[in-house]
């Protein structure tokens, strides 16, 4: 009989063929993910800042099995009205700017970014998207579109047109937006880049040029979205407030969600009377998805987790500061990477944290740099464990 690591080869589509991280998974809970022979993995990238929560929190699981109770899916975009959406849709509107009141649910961060543009597109009746370099906004074809690195691209072509790309954080370059452009699409902090954090300045004019010019400027929060740099959003940080708000990852509670986020006099150009005047999706906005949402966000306002982030990731910066494997930490929150002064022992240190009991990786486009990016409520006790672990296999990077 094939063994399942076998079958995942022989069945699976595979996405990477680094051989080190294929994990037979046998359970997941809180931090930690567990393989066949019950030994424990510390998640130091929650599943891709998906697990803010950690694995299976109680309050989601507990949500999640009483909408499961009631109903899965039944319809999610017509004549149905589904109390979960609602309350969902509802408590967003609460926590975040008055103009951001109304939610459109989708199943994934890049469906996300595709409704963005195209509900700017149909509101500004412009054509132009500008977006900025190094950033990663999806896989789908019209966020594809976004990239700059040539190599995701070249075998797509042609790609949506009309899309300019500006460099992140230069605001002399922010006259590129005119009075054609569209929307303008950043994330607040650039994940795939290894975390560079947006400069209050350049988002003060970004968001002035966009006023200038009739342009919707667009907030990629998918993976900083719900607690994860200290504050629900990203943004709060800086108190510039974007014309649509893309979020998902953890948004779902470990469950697939996302949603793209607007005023209701932007989000009522989608109306129409056909369905797919504006926009469809057959799942997203799922009960179950968003019954794992709310409980998610209750948890962490309730329980108040978001006023440690901070000295959690100032115990990380502490315990790693002086390792002479390291050249720099960045992030904001638990938002971060740690850049190696060895990046050609990289894939050596990520099967080492492997080994010892540890899930880390490199970025999209930075492979100098490993992620650090654990549950918000990851404990002083657990990180200093976590950090023995990454310390021990960083010292590989030191042979």
């Amino acid at each position: 009989m094939e063994s399942l690591k076998s079958d995942f080869n022989k069945y699976i589509a595979q996405a990477s063929v680094f051989e080190a991280f294929q994990l037979e998974v046998a359970r997941a809970e809180g931090i930690y993910v567990y393989d066949k022979f019950d030994k424990d993995y510390i998640d130091l990238m929650s599943g891709i800042s998906v697990s803010n929560l950690g694995h299976r929190h109680p309050e989601v699981v507990k949500a999640v099995k009483e909408q499961i109770d009631k109903y899965m899916h039944v319809m999610v975009y017509g004549e149905f009205i589904e109390s979960p959406q609602i309350k969902l849709a509802k408590r967003l509107a609460e926590l975040l700017p008055p103009q951001l009141c109304m939610t459109y649910f989708v199943n994934s961060g890049s469906e996300a970014i595709e409704g963005a543009m195209k509900l700017a597109r149909k509101f500004t009746k412009r054509s132009e998207i500008i977006a900025f370099k190094d950033a990663y906004h999806g896989s789908t074809m019209g966020a594809l579109a976004l990239l700059s690195n040539e190599d995701f691209k070249q075998d797509f072509r042609p790609l949506m047109p009309d899309v300019k790309l500006l460099d992140f954080n230069e605001i002399s370059q922010l006259s590129a937006i005119t009075e054609r452009t569209a929307c303008v699409i950043t994330e607040v902090i650039q994940a795939g880049r290894g975390i560079v954090v947006a400069e209050t300045e350049f988002l003060k004019a970004l968001r002035k040029r966009c006023d200038e010019t009739g342009t919707l400027l667009i907030y990629d929060e998918i993976q900083t979205c719900y607690g994860r740099t200290g504050k629900l959003f990203a943004f709060e940080h800086y108190q510039v407030v974007p014309d649509i708000l893309c979020i998902a990852k953890s948004m779902g509670g470990e469950m697939p969600l996302g949603a793209f986020i607007s005023s209701a006099k932007i989000m009522d150009c989608l109306n129409g009377s056909h369905p797919l005047y504006g926009h469809a999706t057959t799942f997203g906005g799922h009960p179950v998805s968003c019954a794992a949402s709310l409980a998610t966000l209750n948890v962490i306002v309730n329980e108040n987790l978001l006023a440690n982030v901070e000295s959690k990731a100032q115990q990380i910066r502490t315990l790693l500061k002086d390792h002479p494997a390291i050249k720099e930490i960045r992030g904001k929150g638990l938002f971060m990477s740690v850049e190696l002064n060895n990046p050609e022992k990289i894939e050596e240190i990520v099967a080492q944290s492997m080994a010892n009991g540890l899930i880390t990786f490199w970025f999209l486009f930075n492979h100098n740099s490993l992620s650090v990016i654990p549950p918000i409520n990851i404990t002083s006790e657990e990180i200093s464990v976590a950090m023995q672990r990454f310390s021990s296999a960083l010292n590989s990077g030191l042979l």
